[in-house]
């Protein structure tokens, strides 16, 4: 998780991303921000992140991400 926060904080550090719930929704994080952040996902977790996972739900917080990157590394 601590790895996710960090990355997070590279593509935009004046977020509270500990407490933020709606990156996506809330328009936080726009499309360079989400591909920046998948690419630096899977070079991080070793993962490939498809396009059926990109939805919301696994972007919109960062425990959902962290989920997202476990439920990943578990394939």
């Amino acid at each position: 998780m601590d790895k996710i926060l960090e990355i997070l904080r590279e593509i935009d550090d004046s977020v509270d991303y500990e407490n933020e719930m709606s990156l996506i929704d809330g328009h936080i994080l726009d499309s360079f921000g989400v591909i920046t952040l998948v690419a630096e996902l899977e070079d991080a977790f070793d993962i490939s992140i498809e396009a059926a996972e990109m939805v919301p739900e696994n972007f919109n917080s960062a425990g959902a991400i962290w989920e997202m990157v476990k439920r990943l590394q578990e394939n």
